[in-house]
């Protein structure tokens, strides 16, 4: 536990269990045999301490009690030690996973009140799968015990079942050959009456998505085909909210009509086996029918430009893609400026908001007059599915790198160069990206500021140049870069200096006369 005054924690301070399973006789020859030799046997006792807080034959949460009352069952003093050693072993029993601690503000006296949520023990075949429990208790108790307990442990296959070579034969009886329910009456009163008495915790409200298509249960489930395999998981999502608003935020994101997301649901892979909507699987296959309705759009934008009718269509499909009021607001202090393409189109206030709440693809349709390039939606997709951006960040990111980019060179290169950098800066929120953003454009004014400089003092060496009688050079390995000379200037030897250099006739004549003395002399 991370606490970092003591006085946060005391014997007055109250605290609660939450146990949802009970230890069989394998739990607890897995506590003797592994988990008391990793974190001792004063931790377990305290693990089956707060399991039996819970009352037996139950599961669910334990009274609310003070630590005096933990302190004093495990026979420890009300002091500052005993305190500090029990934190010790809490924090023990959360390094091999048997623990879960929290804290809550109470709201009636502002004190702190504290959570323990307990796991079960791993079973042996899970335990010995992990090569970080398996390394420690070998450096606990050694190589030779491991194996020993590991075979203690594990009842061994029958000789006569392991000689046996050919496959198995599934012979289970589903659930629906032998019980029928009638899954078209819908028991709202019992409903009610489970959520009520169930003993399962008060999850937190999840986040939804902000955008959403706005399609209800009753509309998908009475465009979705009876005979189909997924009918069951998707009668299910009446009681599931928040799969239904992931199915609407990718429906909105890829401008899905109701018929296109039956059909999305009705794909293999689409639910798991569990009947968890598998989002990653659910977004490629949109994916497919987003670029599949782009080409047709393309090829009737074709046609439709031939004939007069093409401009009440673009007026009619301009009119269809309104979007909802975002729901996030974004602070003053992170305004981003709205480029120069969008000047008239929209004021900072607007722009910021449509940043932060608008999906990449809706967003980026605002920078392009007509289609967008399909290679520029290959590299966000590619940004979006595999790189998981989040949604304000990827807008940030066309922000930087297509709305601020006052040369017009937008390259693949360029996009994912951005994307890559933001990923091992880790920017996961629109307010990271926004600082991220205003650093790169300080950056730049600083490498523009020392061209500037290296640009001056090289003008200030070449007409030195000139003063003393050299002549400059244009070539391009001689530029500066960056404040640094990449060669040396070598001087030049003009006509007028090889015009004085001439020696006189006399002269010549003496410089040969010497060189034949030489000449005998060899």
């Amino acid at each position: 536990m991370r606490i970092q005054h003591l006085f946060e924690y005391t014997e007055h301070h109250r605290f609660y269990c939450i146990r949802d399973f009970s230890l069989s006789t394998v739990d607890y020859r897995m506590l003797a045999f592994i988990y008391k030799p990793l974190v001792g046997a004063f931790a377990i006792s305290l693990y089956e301490q707060l399991c039996m807080m819970v009352p037996e034959g139950k599961t669910g949460y334990s009274p609310i009690e003070p630590h005096r009352r933990l302190l004093l069952a495990l026979g420890l003093a009300l002091n500052e030690q005993s305190r500090s050693y029990l934190l010790e072993q809490l924090s023990r029993l959360e390094a091999i996973g048997l623990l879960q601690s929290a804290r809550y503000i109470h709201q009636e006296d502002g004190d702190y009140m504290y959570e323990y949520e307990l796991a079960s023990p791993l079973p042996p075949n899970e335990f010995f799968q992990n090569i970080h429990f398996t390394m420690l208790l070998r450096d606990k108790l050694g190589k030779y015990a491991v194996i020993d307990i590991r075979e203690q442990l594990h009842a061994p296959l029958p000789e006569e079942i392991s000689e046996i070579s050919s496959e198995k034969e599934n012979l289970s009886v589903p659930f629906y050959e032998i019980f029928k329910l009638n899954a078209s009456i819908v028991d709202d009163e019992l409903e009610q009456a489970l959520q009520e008495v169930a003993p399962a915790r008060a999850k937190p409200a999840p986040v939804l998505p902000t955008a959403s298509a706005g399609y209800t249960y009753s509309e998908i489930i009475m465009r979705f085909p009876r005979q189909s395999g997924n009918r069951y998981y998707v009668e299910q999502l009446r009681t599931k909210a928040e799969q239904l608003a992931q199915i609407n935020y990718v429906a909105y994101k890829y401008s899905l009509s109701l018929t296109q997301v039956s059909r999305l649901l009705d794909e293999d892979g689409v639910f798991d086996v569990s009947g968890e909507l598998d989002v990653d699987e659910l977004q490629r296959i949109a994916v497919q029918l987003f670029r599949q309705d782009k080409k047709h759009e393309e090829d009737r934008a074709r046609v439709l430009a031939r004939s007069e009718k093409a401009h009440h269509t673009d007026a009619e499909e301009q009119q269809q893609v309104e979007l909802d009021e975002p729901e996030f607001d974004v602070d003053e202090q992170y305004y981003l400026p709205v480029p120069k393409l969008l000047a008239g189109y929209c004021d900072i206030q607007q722009y910021n908001a449509l940043m932060r709440n608008e999906p990449h693809i809706q967003f980026l349709k605002r920078y392009f007059p007509g289609q967008v390039p399909d290679w520029i939606l290959n590299v966000f997709e590619r940004i979006d599915l595999q790189y998981k951006l989040a949604p304000p960040v990827i807008n940030v990111l066309i922000h930087y790198g297509i709305g601020m980019n006052e040369t017009g060179r937008v390259t693949k290169a360029y996009l994912d160069a951005i994307a890559t950098n933001m990923l091992m800066k880790g920017i996961d929120s629109y307010e990271k990206a926004v600082q991220y953003v205003r650093a790169q454009e300080q950056l730049e004014h600083a490498i523009e500021r020392r061209r500037d400089d290296a640009s001056t003092s090289t003008a200030g060496a070449t007409q030195g140049g000139k003063n003393r009688g050299y002549a400059p050079r244009s070539n391009n390995n001689n530029r500066q870069r960056g404040g640094y000379r990449q060669k040396p200037v070598i001087p030049i030897i003009n006509n007028e200096q090889v015009a004085a250099a001439q020696i006189s006739a006399e002269e010549l004549e003496e410089l040969r006369q010497l060189a034949r003395k030489f000449d005998q002399q060899s």
